[in-house]
């Protein structure tokens, strides 16, 4: 069973968040694996990994990031802790405020309804996560509802109090999603996860399909939601730069696969896997000053064949660093620094670039070059 990242350290953040240490959620070799083919004319079957063996713990309070590049299982290691996509192995260890734990993967529907109310979900998509038919009380209302939470004037009060604390005002509540800028359903979307006062709630790629500008209100908004009702996000993006801003820590996926976790701000300054030094090699650069003057790592390749991957690392074919061990055994997740988890052979030996040293300009060679590190071709 791979190792489980359990590190209490904290990015940057925790001067505005009440991280507790203690743990909210522990994925246990999860694993979400789907057959392919075997119709009525081909009885051969493949089986794609979309998550393989990944274990992380989320912490009271915390935002951890979930990373990678699309389809690398983030998605549906999301959807699988919320059981919308059901796991094929691995265990989710839900812990209770009474200090009592349950795996949530041996529970029936029935039974996970009183967890799906501390357990909530925003999507990406803001346009499509809203039933047009619904107007804004029914659509934040429809958890209320389904829970039987409140009903008439008190469900009335809820959310109009539901919309206030997400900037939205109350009297918009009769009006349908056709009516509102992305930013605004995003708003609602959030309001609606917020209805039954969860503990935990699943952002996938929440901010993904806004403006910028929107984008860094949203943010904002999480974070002041976070503080002030004690919240626990795991905050799923392609986006490192989002990462950056929100997460306390990270984890990093590739192929199903978790090559790195680290507290946020060790792992922008000082990534020990390679595959994390290219992703960090490709956040935007805001002074244009330095736009074109900076180490950009193309890797040779495509991304692995979750179907079919390679032996040993998967990511070994478009490593620049990789050798013949990296070929034929696959590296585990294993602690180098305390908090830091990297599965690669050779972190120690490696001395990767991170985002402050990406975006230094080049220093030029003898020939008075500048000596960009670029492994494309």
């Amino acid at each position: 069973m791979p190792q489980r990242p359990d590190s209490q350290t904290n990015g940057a953040n925790t001067a505005t968040r009440h991280v507790s240490g203690q743990p909210l959620l522990a994925i246990d070799d999860l694993e979400v694996h789907f057959t392919l083919g075997g119709g009525f004319l081909s009885r051969k079957r493949a089986t794609l990994k979309a998550v393989d063996g990944v274990s992380f713990t989320i912490f009271k309070g915390e935002t951890l990031g979930l990373v990678g590049e699309s389809g690398c299982g983030k998605t549906t290691t999301g959807h699988s802790i919320m059981r919308t996509v059901e796991p094929t192995g691995g265990r989710i260890e839900y812990f209770k405020d009474d200090g009592s734990t349950v795996d949530l993967t041996t529970l029936g529907n029935r039974e996970l309804k009183p967890f799906r109310r501390e357990m909530r979900m925003v999507f990406q998509d803001p346009f499509s996560s809203l039933n047009p038919r619904m107007n804004v009380m029914q659509a934040v209302g429809e958890p209320l509802r389904m829970f039987k939470v409140a009903s008439g004037k008190q469900r009335e009060e809820r959310i109009a109090e539901l919309l206030s604390q997400v900037g939205l005002r109350p009297e918009y509540m009769r009006r349908y999603p056709h009516a509102f800028s992305g930013g605004e359903r995003q708003r609602i979307s959030i309001a609606r996860a917020l209805a039954l006062n969860p503990r935990l709630i699943v952002l996938d790629e929440a901010v993904s399909a806004l403006d910028v500008s929107v984008r860094a209100q949203i943010l904002n908004l999480l974070e002041d939601l976070q503080h002030e009702y004690d919240l626990t996000y795991l905050f799923i993006s392609h986006d490192l730069s989002v990462i950056e801003h929100i997460c306390d820590r990270v984890a990093v996926m590739y192929v199903g696969k978790l090559v790195e976790v680290a507290p946020t701000d060790e792992l922008f300054r000082r990534p020990l896997h390679p595959y994390t030094e290219t992703l960090m090699s490709a956040v935007p650069i805001p002074d244009p000053r330095l736009r074109g003057r900076r180490h950009r790592i193309k890797p040779e390749g495509e991304v692995a064949d979750p179907v079919n991957p390679p032996s040993g690392c998967y990511f070994h074919p478009r490593c620049q660093y990789h050798k013949e061990r990296c070929k034929v055994e696959e590296p585990p997740l294993r602690e180098i620094t305390p908090g830091h988890y990297a599965a690669c052979h050779f972190s120690e030996d490696l001395d990767l670039m991170g985002v402050d040293v990406l975006a230094t300009p080049a220093a030029p060679d003898q020939d008075g070059k500048e000596d960009v590190r670029d492994t494309g071709q």
